[in-house]
């Protein structure tokens, strides 16, 4: 079977449609699903998923959006970084728009900042070879899918022996944003859809504490729109039996184990610390941080530290739906002084983001087509897609 056979068959219709009517003949209640994923929130919007699932099933939108999570200190450190004469900051093309203490780092370069968009943390690397009399800087960011590159470019940067190149590195890791979603007084997630790409790297066994302590089903799923509803639908089965553990709906590309040498690579590079998180505040072992043996690689000790502060008082609510408790229409703001064009939070501002989804595939109005025909056209090409930092 050829790839297009493939996404055809994960994009067909009527399959799509029997994996929805069978979820609607088994529910006898609501629930709530939060997918952790961005990747996975535009699908749903984009092949109108949401609207083929019975009205007892609400989807939730998680912190799945790894731009979106990376905190405003971070991302102010990240300018005065590229301020900095002879400094060279280099990033996902994702960051540069990201508010930053009333700017961010498109507005940086247009005034003189050197800011470099690249695609991979390995381009950095080179980067910092080919101009020895500059320091360069990545700005780390991303869930544990981006982690093992960062960790690869560190490596090669030291091997290289390359004074030159440094990270900021802002790594986040999904299972304890789950655990302190969990722990919320006003948390209404029954179960949860984890993202699949972060498993294809650290595989599944440290979900399954989370499952057990705290009775919610967790089902690792894919980004195609028969992934998701297969997804949902053993999530379901699990929630109307009373049951809870950990499935993977995305075998064809997750082991138990995940990918061992990537996790061995992160595990040399790497040591877990607190991290905060835009909108769900500091949460203890959730971030990645450098180990002892690369410390010398560590951009804020050559440029000074992320200060902790505040969030900027503003009228967006992209905390709210960085938790799930608000979607994106909730927002006065939202489609109104909140454009792609002219982003007031970063939910609207990164490609993964749930307000850009919402935006982007006209969730703010009246739906002119059905998910059906929605579906039909996502097998024909549809609108395409850009994945810059992964979750």
């Amino acid at each position: 079977m050829t790839g297009l056979d493939l996404r055809r068959a994960f994009r067909d219709p009527d399959a799509a449609r029997r994996l929805a009517d069978r979820i609607a003949a088994s529910v006898t209640r609501p629930w709530s699903i939060m997918e952790v994923c961005g990747g996975q929130t535009h699908a749903i919007l984009r092949h109108g998923i949401d609207q083929l699932l019975p009205p007892e099933v609400t989807l939730l939108h998680g912190p799945g959006c790894p731009v979106c999570v990376t905190p405003e200190e971070a991302m102010v450190k990240a300018v005065a970084i590229a301020r900095t004469p002879g400094a060279v900051l280099a990033t996902f093309a994702d960051m540069l728009r990201v508010p930053a203490g009333g700017t961010d780092l498109a507005q940086a370069r247009a005034a003189g900042a050197e800011v470099r968009a690249v695609a991979s943390p390995l381009d950095a690397v080179d980067l910092a070879e080919a101009m020895p009399d500059r320091q360069v800087v990545f700005f780390a960011v991303g869930f544990e899918t981006t982690a093992p590159a960062v960790a690869l470019a560190a490596h090669r940067a030291k091997a290289r022996g390359l004074a030159n190149f440094s990270l900021l590195v802002c790594h986040v890791m999904v299972p304890p944003a789950l655990e302190a979603l969990l722990a919320s007084p006003d948390c209404r997630i029954d179960g949860f859809l984890a993202a699949g790409h972060v498993c294809t790297v650290m595989g599944t066994a440290e979900y399954a504490p989370i499952s057990e302590r705290h009775h919610v089903p967790i089902v690792v799923t894919g980004f195609e729109p028969i992934d998701i509803l297969q997804g949902v639908a053993m999530c379901v089965d699990q929630l109307e039996a009373g049951r809870a553990e950990v499935e993977n709906q995305y075998a064809r590309a997750v082991r138990a184990d995940g990918n061992p040498a990537a996790r061995a690579l992160m595990a040399e590079v790497f040591e877990v610390v607190p991290r905060r998180w835009r909108g769900l505040g500091t949460i203890p072992a959730s971030g990645l941080g450098l180990s002892a043996a690369y410390r010398g690689l560590d951009a804020e000790a050559r440029f000074g530290a992320v200060v902790d502060g505040p969030e900027a008082d503003s009228p967006c609510i992209a905390g709210a739906v960085l938790r799930g408790e608000a979607k994106p229409t909730d927002c006065p703001a939202f489609g109104r002084a909140c454009t792609p064009e002219r982003p007031m939070g970063v939910t609207m501002v990164s490609a993964e983001g749930a307000c850009a989804a919402y935006h982007r595939y006209g969730r703010a109005q009246p739906q002119a087509a059905t998910a059906r025909e929605t579906l039909s056209r996502g097998e024909r090409g549809g609108t395409r897609d850009r994945k810059v930092v992964g979750g």
